[in-house]
């Protein structure tokens, strides 16, 4: 079924009137969830994950899921505008969440409506607008995949510039403790946290994993907080600091974790290893498609809800990533029709999706 371009910028204004923050994403929900009603598709709501399924699913072919969040970030502090109030000028629909995902989520939503009741498709079509994605939460596309039929593949729409992101970094946040023995600075006793410490920051600073990405280059660690000591004349018996680990497909978050124990004095807690990288070949079918269309192909720096994908996928969608979190955020109106036409178009061309 065809949906007007005005309907879904007009349901993009209602997702940014409507305050979405992660965990607070209830009325977004309802609205998605009244839309697809009224258009006419079964939706189905697990907490505040909204999905449905194309009309003439055949559970003899593979499923493709197409995926955008609807949960924003908390304003920026420097909005000189309502971040709920949206406002289109000189072709600029602003908002709080209008880049970040809404253009991509109503695109998406508009492709899946564009073949939700075509009978000869080579796959099955999944919609899904979930929650939680900028805080990674468990309540968003992590807990609603067990409800989902199996998946082939995923689309995830994040503003991309209508480039395909063929891989993404993970995260992993580490707590790392080193212990000493405290003592009289005075005097020659104890031994200094720190200084043990010192010796595993810059194994960090200097490190060189030997696998490195095609795509997303070598895996990047910065030691960004540190804590030790009580007072200037007691040596300390404790140093904690913390690590950012960006990891690339070329190792799993586990293989990167136990390099880095194997290397370091320090105990080291990570704070989640689910967050992992993903990756795709540029061989991939649905990617080869793509290219056919002159979609570039990059890998992206930024963290999405890929991480929690165990499938092969893709990061594609209208507006562009460094508009994401700013003040004042907007998307182009032209952005999100064109970004509709390239979903349509490629979602056309897939004739498998392995």
């Amino acid at each position: 079924m065809k949906i007007d371009h005005e309907i879904i910028i007009d349901l993009l204004q209602q997702l940014i009137a409507s305050p979405s923050i992660s965990r607070e994403e209830d009325q977004t929900a309802e609205i998605i969830f009244r839309f697809l009603e009224t258009s006419g598709v079964r939706a189905l709501r697990q907490k505040n994950n909204v999905w449905a399924q194309n009309k003439y699913f055949d559970n003899r072919k593979p499923t493709l899921l197409l995926n955008s969040h609807h949960d924003t970030v908390k304003p920026n502090p420097g909005y000189a505008r309502n971040p709920f109030l949206p406002v289109i000028e000189a072709g600029k629909l602003y908002g709080l969440g209008s880049n970040d995902a809404g253009g991509c989520l109503v695109a998406l939503l508009a492709a899946f409506l564009n073949f939700y009741d075509e009978q000869d498709l080579p796959y099955n079509l999944v919609f899904a607008a979930t929650a939680e994605e900028e805080i990674s939460g468990k309540d968003g596309i992590e807990s609603l995949i067990p409800t989902l039929p199996p998946l082939a593949f995923a689309i995830v729409g994040e503003p991309t510039s209508m480039e395909i992101a063929v891989a993404e970094k993970g995260l992993m946040v580490l707590d790392c403790l080193t212990d000493g023995i405290a003592g009289h600075a005075a005097r020659e006793e104890g031994e200094n946290a720190i200084y043990k410490a010192i010796k595993d920051i810059a194994w960090f600073s200097n490190y060189q994993f030997e696998e490195i990405s095609e795509v997303l280059g070598p895996v990047k660690m910065n030691v960004t907080v540190i804590e030790a000591g009580s007072q200037h004349n007691v040596i300390p018996d404790s140093c904690q600091f913390v690590v950012d680990v960006r990891t690339t497909d070329a190792y799993s978050n586990l293989e990167t974790l136990e390099i880095i124990r194997s290397h370091i004095s320090a105990q080291v807690t990570p704070r989640s290893t689910r967050l992992n990288p993903s990756g795709v070949s540029q061989n991939h079918p649905v990617v080869k498609v793509g290219k056919k269309l002159g979609l570039k192909t990059y890998g992206s720096p930024t963290l999405s809800d890929q991480a929690l994908l165990h499938i092969p996928s893709i990061k594609l969608g209208p507006g562009e990533s460094a508009r994401s979190h700013t003040a004042d955020e907007f998307v182009l109106i032209r952005e999100i029709t064109d970004g509709i036409d390239i979903y349509n178009a490629l979602l056309g061309n897939i004739d498998k999706l392995h």
